[in-house]
């Protein structure tokens, strides 16, 4: 199927109150720390990059995208925007995309990245048809660019100073240069820092026209209270006018930005994410499955206040519905008998059919498969199920403080009786 790409609201401003996009947030992790930027998840009164109510599993977007699309007939576009960078999160970002591509062959699909680890999935993107790619850039001098970023973790190693602002630009070039070999139109995203890259971003600009961009966004700090730049002045109206003009004189301009968030989703001026957070909310618990619905999560616990249990020790399974004040126990179901293998969790998952999250002290690598298969989601984690269950019905998640890594089942790493996950 052929696609519209002047549909897309940012890179064609005749279509921004006509064409609706919305933004699947299932990127939390980052790895670049920007000096303007303090991300967070619970908030509706914000509107800016790195901000989202909820975050989403892959299979939670798609039946959020599902109802978003019934109630908008005009969204053409699906972008992942974060909160975080789409490939700090590579497996998320792409597996959504797959599952957008597969089911609305029609949507025009994008992404918005920092570019330190895009290159490598630039083929992958193509194939998916991914049109429009966004890479935020803010300087190529290292010098400048090292008083933008706090730091840069590149392949697990942490860098600073002018030696992360190096590895950076070169990754975004790398990046820059592979979208635009994959066929994508390329806009770059440039913060205009007042007395830090303002004075720096003809140089910006030519370099990327150089590259192949094909559009450029001067975006003019927002500043945040709470971070680095928090205290900065914000550039006048007249001030951003002139630096748009005089870059425009070398690439084109995007000058009706709306500093989009995570979850952003209507027309470019006419946002729809706190009219819509309650739907992302039941996607994110369940309530929206393309598989008939899954309210509940289920627990290996002894007792019901603790989730304490490996999922091979659990000899039943404490089912719980989300509720203000205090999780309610809808059920209690014996976990199938031990010594059958793979066999075990399939008659496991089938009886979790209308729980969408287990939570355990501990999962085996091969059981935690089998589960996910069916589209149950397994997540190891220590402390209070109430504490969980309300961070999973407002996030989507859990707290990082409550998540646990199982290591083995061995007396190593396995509380349980060393048989369940045989």
């Amino acid at each position: 199927m052929a696609l519209d790409l002047s549909l897309h609201p940012c890179f064609n401003k005749d279509t921004r109150h006509k064409t609706g996009r919305v933004h699947l947030p299932v990127a939390p992790k980052c790895n670049v720390q920007c000096n303007y930027c303090d991300r967070k998840y619970d908030c509706v009164n914000e509107s800016r990059p790195g901000v989202t109510s909820v975050v989403l599993e892959p299979r939670q977007a798609l039946a959020y995208l599902d109802e978003v699309v019934a109630r908008m007939p005009q969204l053409k576009v699906v972008g992942i925007a974060g909160p975080g960078d789409p490939f700090a999160s590579p497996d998320e970002t792409l597996e959504t995309m797959r599952l957008v591509r597969e089911k609305y062959p029609e949507m025009l699909l994008c992404v918005s990245s920092n570019g330190l680890n895009l290159a490598p999935y630039a083929k992958d993107l193509a194939a998916l048809q991914v049109s429009h790619v966004t890479v935020t850039l803010n300087a190529i001098d290292p010098a400048i660019a090292a008083k933008i970023y706090s730091w840069v973790r590149d392949r697990k190693l942490m860098y600073r100073g002018e030696q992360a602002a190096e590895i950076l630009l070169q990754r975004q070039i790398e990046s820059i240069k592979a979208v635009k070999a994959a066929g994508v139109t390329l806009k770059i995203n440039t913060i205009l820092i007042p007395g830090v890259n303002d004075d720096h971003v003809e140089l910006v600009a030519e370099e990327m026209k150089a590259l192949g961009a094909d559009l450029m966004n001067c975006i003019p700090l927002l500043p945040v209270a709470g971070t680095p730049f928090g205290e900065l002045e914000k550039l006048s109206v007249p001030e951003v006018r002139d630096i748009r003009t005089k870059v425009a004189a070398v690439i084109p301009q995007m000058e009706h930005c709306a500093r989009c968030r995570a979850d952003a989703v209507g027309l470019l001026g006419d946002d729809k994410s706190a009219e819509l957070v309650t739907v992302m909310q039941a996607a994110a618990n369940g309530q929206l499955d393309d598989r008939g619905g899954r309210p509940y999560v289920a627990v290996a616990t002894m007792e019901g206040i603790l989730i304490n249990q490996h999922l091979g020790e659990a000899d039943k399974f404490w089912i719980f519905e989300y509720d203000e004040i205090e999780p309610k126990l809808v059920a209690m179901r014996e976990a199938p008998e031990p010594g059958d293998g793979n066999l075990r969790w399939r008659e496991l998952a089938e009886m979790l059919t209308d729980c969408h999250t287990v939570l355990v002290s501990g999962v085996g690598r091969k059981p935690r498969w089998v589960m996910e298969q069916t589209g149950l989601r397994v997540m190891e984690a220590s402390g209070l199920i109430a504490s969980a269950m309300e961070a999973l019905y407002r996030t989507g998640d859990l707290p990082a403080a409550m998540k646990k890594t199982f290591k083995s089942c061995s007396s190593s790493g396995c509380q349980g009786t060393g048989a369940g996950c045989a």
